[in-house]
Protein backbone atom coordinates (compact mmCIF):
# COMPACT_ATOMS: atom_id res chain seq x y z
CA UNK A 1 0.00 0.00 0.00
CA UNK A 2 1.44 3.51 -0.87
CA UNK A 3 2.06 5.54 1.85
CA UNK A 4 2.12 9.29 1.45
CA UNK A 5 5.85 11.16 0.99
CA UNK A 6 7.20 11.19 4.42
CA UNK A 7 10.38 13.16 6.30
CA UNK A 8 12.44 12.20 8.08
CA UNK A 9 14.00 14.43 11.00
CA UNK A 10 12.10 17.40 9.69
CA UNK A 11 14.03 16.99 6.36
CA UNK A 12 14.95 14.25 4.80
CA UNK A 13 11.95 12.75 1.85
CA UNK A 14 11.45 9.38 1.18
CA UNK A 15 10.15 7.11 -1.49
CA UNK A 16 6.74 6.75 -1.49
CA UNK A 17 6.63 2.91 -2.07
CA UNK A 18 8.57 -0.32 -2.84
CA UNK A 19 8.26 -0.12 -5.83
CA UNK A 20 9.04 3.38 -6.20
CA UNK A 21 12.33 2.61 -4.61
CA UNK A 22 13.17 -0.93 -6.58
CA UNK A 23 12.06 1.41 -10.12
CA UNK A 24 14.44 4.67 -8.43
CA UNK A 25 17.54 1.89 -7.74
CA UNK A 26 17.14 -0.22 -11.11
CA UNK A 27 17.27 3.30 -12.78
CA UNK A 28 20.42 4.37 -10.90
CA UNK A 29 22.18 1.48 -11.54
CA UNK A 30 21.44 0.31 -15.26
CA UNK A 31 22.16 3.47 -16.82
CA UNK A 32 25.10 4.01 -18.97
CA UNK A 33 27.11 1.36 -17.05
CA UNK A 34 25.07 -1.20 -18.85
CA UNK A 35 23.69 0.16 -22.12
CA UNK A 36 27.36 1.71 -23.10
CA UNK A 37 29.85 0.33 -21.02
CA UNK A 38 28.33 -3.62 -20.78
CA UNK A 39 28.70 -4.65 -24.41
CA UNK A 40 32.31 -3.18 -25.44
CA UNK A 41 33.58 -4.21 -22.24
CA UNK A 42 31.59 -7.75 -22.89
CA UNK A 43 33.66 -7.44 -26.46
CA UNK A 44 37.03 -6.69 -24.91
CA UNK A 45 36.27 -10.10 -22.49
CA UNK A 46 36.10 -12.60 -25.21
CA UNK A 47 32.35 -12.49 -25.62
CA UNK A 48 30.95 -15.84 -23.24
CA UNK A 49 33.50 -16.18 -20.49
CA UNK A 50 33.04 -12.54 -19.56
CA UNK A 51 29.66 -13.24 -19.41
CA UNK A 52 29.48 -15.99 -17.51
CA UNK A 53 32.22 -14.61 -14.88
CA UNK A 54 29.47 -11.30 -14.72
CA UNK A 55 26.96 -13.26 -13.96
CA UNK A 56 28.62 -14.80 -11.16
CA UNK A 57 29.54 -12.21 -9.59
CA UNK A 58 26.54 -10.92 -9.35
CA UNK A 59 25.11 -13.25 -7.34
CA UNK A 60 28.47 -13.98 -5.42
CA UNK A 61 29.23 -9.93 -4.75
CA UNK A 62 26.80 -7.46 -6.02
CA UNK A 63 23.19 -8.60 -4.07
CA UNK A 64 25.13 -9.44 -0.51
CA UNK A 65 27.18 -5.64 -1.40
CA UNK A 66 23.97 -4.01 -2.18
CA UNK A 67 21.88 -5.03 0.68
CA UNK A 68 24.85 -4.23 2.76
CA UNK A 69 24.96 -0.30 1.30
CA UNK A 70 20.84 -0.27 1.50
CA UNK A 71 20.63 -1.43 5.23
CA UNK A 72 23.48 0.98 6.00
CA UNK A 73 21.83 4.19 4.17
CA UNK A 74 18.20 3.44 5.77
CA UNK A 75 20.06 3.00 9.40
CA UNK A 76 22.15 5.99 8.33
CA UNK A 77 19.33 8.08 6.67
CA UNK A 78 22.42 10.69 5.29
CA UNK A 79 24.95 10.63 2.83
CA UNK A 80 27.99 8.15 2.70
CA UNK A 81 30.58 11.04 4.13
CA UNK A 82 27.99 11.42 7.81
CA UNK A 83 26.12 8.39 7.21
CA UNK A 84 30.38 6.43 8.11
CA UNK A 85 31.31 9.77 9.97
CA UNK A 86 28.20 8.62 12.22
CA UNK A 87 29.23 5.00 13.57
CA UNK A 88 32.72 5.66 13.59
CA UNK A 89 35.10 9.11 12.44
CA UNK A 90 37.59 6.86 11.74
CA UNK A 91 35.50 5.71 8.59
CA UNK A 92 34.35 8.81 7.38
CA UNK A 93 37.03 8.30 4.38
CA UNK A 94 35.40 5.57 3.14
CA UNK A 95 32.10 8.35 2.17
CA UNK A 96 35.14 10.67 0.95
CA UNK A 97 36.26 8.18 -1.78
CA UNK A 98 32.23 7.50 -2.80
CA UNK A 99 31.94 11.05 -3.21
CA UNK A 100 35.65 11.33 -5.29
CA UNK A 101 33.81 7.81 -7.32
CA UNK A 102 30.99 10.03 -8.24
CA UNK A 103 32.36 13.40 -8.89
CA UNK A 104 35.20 11.34 -10.86
CA UNK A 105 32.70 9.58 -12.87
CA UNK A 106 30.22 12.42 -13.73
CA UNK A 107 32.83 14.00 -14.97
CA UNK A 108 33.41 11.65 -18.23
CA UNK A 109 29.43 10.33 -17.74
CA UNK A 110 28.45 13.55 -18.34
CA UNK A 111 30.00 14.16 -21.35
CA UNK A 112 28.91 11.29 -22.53
CA UNK A 113 25.29 11.62 -21.67
CA UNK A 114 25.98 14.96 -23.96
CA UNK A 115 26.42 13.21 -26.90
CA UNK A 116 23.67 10.61 -26.38
CA UNK A 117 21.43 14.09 -26.05
CA UNK A 118 22.71 14.75 -29.63
CA UNK A 119 21.96 11.68 -31.36
CA UNK A 120 18.64 11.88 -30.25
CA UNK A 121 18.27 15.25 -31.55
CA UNK A 122 19.83 14.34 -35.16
CA UNK A 123 17.52 11.08 -35.03
CA UNK A 124 14.37 13.75 -34.57
CA UNK A 125 15.90 15.71 -37.45
CA UNK A 126 16.47 12.76 -39.53
CA UNK A 127 12.33 11.56 -38.95
CA UNK A 128 11.51 14.55 -41.33
CA UNK A 129 14.10 14.62 -43.76
CA UNK A 130 16.23 17.03 -41.92
CA UNK A 131 19.48 15.00 -40.68
CA UNK A 132 21.74 16.12 -43.03
CA UNK A 133 25.33 14.60 -42.63
CA UNK A 134 24.49 13.20 -39.74
CA UNK A 135 22.31 10.76 -41.68
CA UNK A 136 24.40 10.68 -45.20
CA UNK A 137 27.93 10.40 -43.19
CA UNK A 138 29.92 7.05 -42.62
CA UNK A 139 28.70 6.42 -38.87
CA UNK A 140 32.41 6.16 -37.79
CA UNK A 141 33.49 9.22 -39.35
CA UNK A 142 30.82 11.64 -38.41
CA UNK A 143 30.93 10.15 -34.78
CA UNK A 144 35.09 11.02 -34.97
CA UNK A 145 33.77 14.36 -36.32
CA UNK A 146 31.83 15.47 -33.68
CA UNK A 147 33.55 14.25 -30.77
CA UNK A 148 36.65 16.01 -31.88
CA UNK A 149 34.66 19.87 -32.11
CA UNK A 150 36.23 21.29 -29.09
CA UNK A 151 32.44 23.35 -28.35
CA UNK A 152 29.49 21.41 -29.94
CA UNK A 153 30.06 18.13 -27.55
CA UNK A 154 30.28 20.73 -24.09
CA UNK A 155 26.98 22.54 -25.46
CA UNK A 156 24.99 19.54 -25.25
CA UNK A 157 26.82 17.76 -21.77
CA UNK A 158 25.50 21.03 -20.37
CA UNK A 159 21.96 20.89 -21.86
CA UNK A 160 21.79 17.70 -20.44
CA UNK A 161 22.99 18.55 -17.25
CA UNK A 162 20.60 21.58 -17.13
CA UNK A 163 17.56 18.76 -17.31
CA UNK A 164 19.62 16.78 -15.02
CA UNK A 165 19.01 19.63 -12.61
CA UNK A 166 15.75 20.42 -13.29
CA UNK A 167 14.45 16.88 -12.33
CA UNK A 168 16.13 17.02 -9.08
CA UNK A 169 16.44 21.09 -7.69
CA UNK A 170 13.65 20.68 -5.64
CA UNK A 171 13.27 17.12 -3.88
CA UNK A 172 15.76 14.24 -4.39
CA UNK A 173 13.66 11.24 -4.01
CA UNK A 174 10.36 12.77 -5.09
CA UNK A 175 12.26 13.50 -8.69
CA UNK A 176 14.29 10.19 -8.96
CA UNK A 177 11.29 8.33 -7.92
CA UNK A 178 8.43 9.90 -10.38
CA UNK A 179 10.95 9.63 -13.53
CA UNK A 180 12.51 6.35 -13.15
CA UNK A 181 8.36 5.14 -12.52
CA UNK A 182 8.20 6.21 -16.59
CA UNK A 183 11.52 5.57 -17.36
CA UNK A 184 12.39 1.92 -16.70
CA UNK A 185 9.12 0.66 -18.45
CA UNK A 186 9.82 2.33 -21.42
CA UNK A 187 13.59 1.90 -21.74
CA UNK A 188 12.77 -2.13 -21.17
CA UNK A 189 10.53 -2.16 -24.07
CA UNK A 190 12.36 0.17 -26.53
CA UNK A 191 15.69 -2.31 -26.02
CA UNK A 192 13.36 -5.20 -26.40
CA UNK A 193 12.38 -4.04 -29.93
CA UNK A 194 16.20 -2.75 -30.96
CA UNK A 195 17.60 -6.18 -29.76
CA UNK A 196 15.19 -8.27 -31.94
CA UNK A 197 15.96 -6.12 -35.57
CA UNK A 198 19.91 -6.39 -33.79
CA UNK A 199 19.67 -10.47 -33.93
CA UNK A 200 17.74 -10.55 -37.22
CA UNK A 201 20.48 -8.65 -39.26
CA UNK A 202 22.76 -10.51 -41.85
CA UNK A 203 25.60 -11.84 -40.24
CA UNK A 204 24.14 -11.51 -36.55
CA UNK A 205 24.30 -15.47 -35.43
CA UNK A 206 27.87 -14.74 -35.63
CA UNK A 207 27.42 -12.15 -32.80
CA UNK A 208 24.85 -14.16 -31.06
CA UNK A 209 27.46 -17.23 -30.85
CA UNK A 210 30.11 -14.41 -29.73
CA UNK A 211 27.83 -13.99 -27.05
CA UNK A 212 26.47 -17.81 -25.51
CA UNK A 213 28.63 -20.37 -27.06
CA UNK A 214 31.75 -21.42 -24.75
CA UNK A 215 35.28 -20.54 -26.52
CA UNK A 216 38.26 -22.39 -25.23
CA UNK A 217 40.64 -19.93 -26.80
CA UNK A 218 38.84 -16.27 -25.43
CA UNK A 219 40.92 -16.58 -22.13
CA UNK A 220 43.97 -16.63 -24.25
CA UNK A 221 43.33 -14.04 -26.80
CA UNK A 222 41.91 -11.61 -24.35
CA UNK A 223 45.00 -11.67 -21.58
CA UNK A 224 44.41 -14.68 -19.69
CA UNK A 225 41.94 -15.55 -16.80
CA UNK A 226 42.96 -12.88 -14.49
CA UNK A 227 42.40 -10.30 -17.00
CA UNK A 228 38.17 -11.21 -17.56
CA UNK A 229 37.90 -11.95 -14.36
CA UNK A 230 39.01 -8.40 -13.18
CA UNK A 231 36.95 -6.97 -16.24
CA UNK A 232 34.03 -8.68 -15.20
CA UNK A 233 34.33 -8.14 -11.95
CA UNK A 234 34.41 -3.74 -12.54
CA UNK A 235 31.67 -3.93 -14.62
CA UNK A 236 29.90 -5.51 -11.92
CA UNK A 237 30.96 -2.81 -9.35
CA UNK A 238 29.85 -0.10 -12.48
CA UNK A 239 26.75 -1.31 -13.47
CA UNK A 240 25.78 -1.92 -9.56
CA UNK A 241 27.12 1.24 -8.39
CA UNK A 242 29.33 -0.62 -5.65
CA UNK A 243 31.44 1.90 -4.45
CA UNK A 244 29.97 4.78 -5.35
CA UNK A 245 27.54 5.86 -2.38
CA UNK A 246 24.81 5.58 -5.18
CA UNK A 247 23.15 2.57 -2.98
CA UNK A 248 23.63 3.91 0.14
CA UNK A 249 22.34 7.32 -0.62
CA UNK A 250 19.08 5.27 -2.32
CA UNK A 251 18.90 3.13 0.62
CA UNK A 252 18.64 6.28 3.49
CA UNK A 253 15.11 7.45 1.16
CA UNK A 254 13.46 3.99 2.02
CA UNK A 255 11.19 3.54 4.34
CA UNK A 256 11.19 0.87 7.09
CA UNK A 257 8.52 -1.21 6.10
CA UNK A 258 10.15 -1.79 2.48
CA UNK A 259 11.95 -5.07 1.28
CA UNK A 260 15.78 -4.60 1.57
CA UNK A 261 16.05 -8.72 0.50
CA UNK A 262 13.50 -8.15 -2.05
CA UNK A 263 15.46 -4.99 -3.64
CA UNK A 264 18.61 -6.20 -3.38
CA UNK A 265 17.81 -9.69 -5.42
CA UNK A 266 15.69 -7.51 -7.72
CA UNK A 267 17.67 -4.80 -8.49
CA UNK A 268 20.70 -6.49 -9.52
CA UNK A 269 18.76 -9.49 -11.45
CA UNK A 270 17.14 -7.12 -13.51
CA UNK A 271 20.00 -4.16 -13.91
CA UNK A 272 21.70 -7.82 -15.43
CA UNK A 273 18.61 -8.33 -18.02
CA UNK A 274 19.06 -4.91 -18.99
CA UNK A 275 22.72 -5.15 -19.78
CA UNK A 276 21.52 -8.49 -21.53
CA UNK A 277 19.57 -6.27 -24.18
CA UNK A 278 22.01 -4.23 -24.49
CA UNK A 279 24.58 -6.69 -25.66
CA UNK A 280 21.75 -8.38 -28.28
CA UNK A 281 21.07 -4.88 -29.26
CA UNK A 282 24.57 -4.20 -29.95
CA UNK A 283 27.12 -7.16 -29.86
CA UNK A 284 25.36 -8.78 -33.40
CA UNK A 285 25.03 -5.64 -35.08
CA UNK A 286 28.87 -5.29 -34.49
CA UNK A 287 29.58 -8.42 -35.98
CA UNK A 288 26.33 -8.25 -38.95
CA UNK A 289 28.83 -5.00 -40.36
CA UNK A 290 32.33 -5.71 -39.62
CA UNK A 291 32.91 -3.90 -36.75
CA UNK A 292 35.18 -4.38 -33.86
CA UNK A 293 33.46 -5.82 -30.82
CA UNK A 294 36.03 -3.99 -28.44
CA UNK A 295 36.13 -1.11 -30.38
CA UNK A 296 35.47 0.77 -27.02
CA UNK A 297 33.28 4.23 -25.93
CA UNK A 298 31.80 4.82 -29.26
CA UNK A 299 30.34 1.28 -30.22
CA UNK A 300 26.94 2.65 -29.52
CA UNK A 301 27.12 5.38 -31.09
CA UNK A 302 28.62 4.34 -34.34
CA UNK A 303 26.97 0.45 -34.56
CA UNK A 304 23.65 1.29 -33.83
CA UNK A 305 23.65 3.93 -36.60
CA UNK A 306 24.80 1.69 -38.64
CA UNK A 307 21.32 -0.69 -37.66
CA UNK A 308 19.59 1.93 -37.71
CA UNK A 309 19.99 3.05 -41.82
CA UNK A 310 19.45 -0.05 -42.55
CA UNK A 311 16.20 -0.67 -41.05
CA UNK A 312 12.52 0.66 -42.83
CA UNK A 313 11.81 3.63 -40.63
CA UNK A 314 14.90 3.93 -39.20
CA UNK A 315 15.37 7.03 -38.08
CA UNK A 316 12.09 6.80 -35.69
CA UNK A 317 13.57 4.18 -34.71
CA UNK A 318 17.21 5.68 -33.34
CA UNK A 319 14.82 8.42 -32.11
CA UNK A 320 13.12 6.29 -29.61
CA UNK A 321 15.92 3.84 -28.93
CA UNK A 322 18.06 7.21 -28.08
CA UNK A 323 15.19 8.09 -25.72
CA UNK A 324 15.68 4.84 -24.15
CA UNK A 325 19.31 5.56 -23.52
CA UNK A 326 18.69 9.02 -22.56
CA UNK A 327 15.93 7.83 -19.81
CA UNK A 328 19.17 5.55 -18.40
CA UNK A 329 21.80 7.93 -18.69
CA UNK A 330 18.97 10.11 -17.09
CA UNK A 331 18.13 7.77 -14.40
CA UNK A 332 21.78 7.45 -13.20
CA UNK A 333 22.91 11.09 -13.39
CA UNK A 334 20.02 12.14 -11.00
CA UNK A 335 21.45 9.15 -8.53
CA UNK A 336 25.11 10.39 -8.72
CA UNK A 337 23.65 13.98 -8.43
CA UNK A 338 22.12 13.28 -5.43
CA UNK A 339 24.68 11.35 -3.69
CA UNK A 340 26.88 14.32 -4.48
CA UNK A 341 24.75 16.82 -2.77
CA UNK A 342 23.40 14.74 0.08
CA UNK A 343 27.08 16.16 2.03
CA UNK A 344 26.05 19.79 1.90
CA UNK A 345 22.82 19.20 2.63
CA UNK A 346 23.06 16.77 5.77
CA UNK A 347 26.57 18.81 7.04
CA UNK A 348 26.22 22.30 5.84
CA UNK A 349 22.36 22.99 5.67
CA UNK A 350 22.26 24.15 2.31
CA UNK A 351 18.57 23.48 0.68
CA UNK A 352 18.60 20.47 -1.96
CA UNK A 353 17.53 23.24 -4.84
CA UNK A 354 21.16 24.58 -4.22
CA UNK A 355 23.06 21.50 -3.33
CA UNK A 356 21.73 20.00 -6.63
CA UNK A 357 22.66 23.14 -8.87
CA UNK A 358 26.78 22.99 -7.56
CA UNK A 359 26.10 18.54 -8.08
CA UNK A 360 25.28 19.38 -11.75
CA UNK A 361 27.75 22.18 -12.61
CA UNK A 362 31.43 20.54 -11.39
CA UNK A 363 31.04 17.42 -13.90
CA UNK A 364 30.64 19.97 -16.26
CA UNK A 365 33.94 21.37 -15.29
CA UNK A 366 35.45 18.38 -15.48
CA UNK A 367 33.74 17.34 -18.39
CA UNK A 368 36.18 20.25 -20.05
CA UNK A 369 39.29 18.97 -20.19
CA UNK A 370 38.28 15.16 -20.69
CA UNK A 371 35.99 16.48 -23.95
CA UNK A 372 38.95 17.94 -25.12
CA UNK A 373 40.65 14.58 -24.79
CA UNK A 374 39.07 13.43 -28.32
CA UNK A 375 40.57 16.45 -30.18
CA UNK A 376 43.32 19.04 -29.31
CA UNK A 377 44.27 17.29 -26.31
CA UNK A 378 44.05 14.26 -28.05
CA UNK A 379 48.08 13.51 -27.61
CA UNK A 380 47.45 13.69 -23.75
CA UNK A 381 48.52 10.87 -21.78
CA UNK A 382 47.67 11.50 -18.37
CA UNK A 383 48.88 7.97 -17.20
CA UNK A 384 51.91 7.25 -19.20
CA UNK A 385 54.26 7.20 -16.10
CA UNK A 386 52.14 4.03 -14.93
CA UNK A 387 52.62 2.35 -18.94
CA UNK A 388 49.06 3.15 -19.45
CA UNK A 389 48.61 4.59 -23.30
CA UNK A 390 44.87 6.26 -22.37
CA UNK A 391 43.50 8.94 -23.20
CA UNK A 392 41.80 11.27 -20.83
CA UNK A 393 38.61 9.81 -20.27
CA UNK A 394 40.05 6.35 -20.18
CA UNK A 395 42.23 7.32 -17.53
CA UNK A 396 39.84 9.23 -15.05
CA UNK A 397 37.76 5.52 -15.83
CA UNK A 398 40.60 3.95 -14.56
CA UNK A 399 41.02 5.85 -11.92
CA UNK A 400 37.62 5.91 -10.34
CA UNK A 401 37.04 2.57 -11.18
CA UNK A 402 39.96 0.17 -11.14
CA UNK A 403 41.76 2.25 -8.10
CA UNK A 404 38.78 4.50 -6.03
CA UNK A 405 35.42 1.84 -6.59
CA UNK A 406 37.58 -1.10 -6.00
CA UNK A 407 39.06 0.62 -2.89
CA UNK A 408 36.04 1.62 -1.75
CA UNK A 409 34.21 -1.78 -1.58
CA UNK A 410 37.15 -3.52 -0.26
CA UNK A 411 36.46 -0.98 2.65
CA UNK A 412 32.97 -1.52 2.66
CA UNK A 413 33.14 -5.24 2.99
CA UNK A 414 35.92 -4.79 6.22
CA UNK A 415 33.03 -2.16 7.72
CA UNK A 416 29.83 -3.68 7.48
CA UNK A 417 32.07 -7.16 8.25
CA UNK A 418 33.87 -6.42 10.81
CA UNK A 419 33.17 -2.66 12.28
CA UNK A 420 29.44 -2.21 11.94
CA UNK A 421 29.20 -6.30 12.01
CA UNK A 422 26.38 -8.29 9.72
CA UNK A 423 24.00 -8.42 13.20
CA UNK A 424 23.09 -4.87 12.34
CA UNK A 425 22.50 -5.70 9.05
CA UNK A 426 20.06 -8.33 9.57
CA UNK A 427 18.76 -6.26 12.46
CA UNK A 428 18.20 -3.44 10.07
CA UNK A 429 16.49 -5.83 7.04
CA UNK A 430 14.28 -8.04 9.64
CA UNK A 431 12.67 -4.33 10.19
CA UNK A 432 10.04 -5.26 7.29
CA UNK A 433 10.27 -9.24 7.65
CA UNK A 434 12.62 -12.58 7.92
CA UNK A 435 15.92 -12.88 6.67
CA UNK A 436 16.04 -16.44 5.56
CA UNK A 437 19.86 -16.38 4.31
CA UNK A 438 21.29 -14.25 7.15
CA UNK A 439 24.25 -16.98 7.43
CA UNK A 440 25.31 -16.76 3.70
CA UNK A 441 25.25 -12.51 4.21
CA UNK A 442 27.56 -13.17 6.80
CA UNK A 443 30.21 -15.36 4.92
CA UNK A 444 29.76 -13.66 1.88
CA UNK A 445 30.40 -9.75 3.18
CA UNK A 446 33.08 -10.71 5.77
CA UNK A 447 35.06 -13.55 3.76
CA UNK A 448 33.79 -14.11 0.50
CA UNK A 449 33.21 -10.14 -1.16
CA UNK A 450 36.25 -8.79 0.47
CA UNK A 451 38.91 -11.26 -1.12
CA UNK A 452 37.56 -11.34 -4.44
CA UNK A 453 37.55 -7.39 -4.73
CA UNK A 454 40.97 -7.37 -3.62
CA UNK A 455 42.32 -9.90 -5.79
CA UNK A 456 40.75 -7.74 -8.39
CA UNK A 457 42.16 -4.82 -7.45
CA UNK A 458 45.56 -6.05 -7.00
CA UNK A 459 45.45 -7.56 -10.60
CA UNK A 460 43.42 -4.18 -12.13
CA UNK A 461 46.29 -2.09 -11.30
CA UNK A 462 49.25 -4.80 -12.76
CA UNK A 463 50.70 -6.57 -9.32
CA UNK A 464 49.01 -9.89 -9.82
Amino acid sequence: MEKKEQEVSGKRSLFSSNLGFMLAAIGGAVGLGNIWAFPFKLGRGGGFPFLLIYVIFVFVLAIPMTLAEYSFGRRSRCGPVQAYRNLSKKWSFVGWINMAVCVGVMGFYCLICGWILKYLCMFALSCVGMGGEFWTMDSAEYFSMFIASPVEPLIWTALFMVINYLVVRNNIASGIEKSCKVMIPVLVAIMVIVAVRSCTLPGASEGLAYLFEPNATAFQENGGFFAILTLALLQVFFSSNIGFGTNLMYGSYMTDDSSITRSAIVVPIANTIVAILASLATIPAVFAFGYEPSSGAGMLFITLKAVFETMPGGAFFGFIFFIAVFFAALSSTIGMTAAIAAHPVDNWGWKERKASFVSSVIPVLIAIPISLGYGIWSHVRPLAFLGKETDLLDSLDFLCENCLATTAALMLCIFIGWVWKPDAVIEEVEKSGPFTWKKLFTIAIRYVCPIITLIAMLSSIGIL
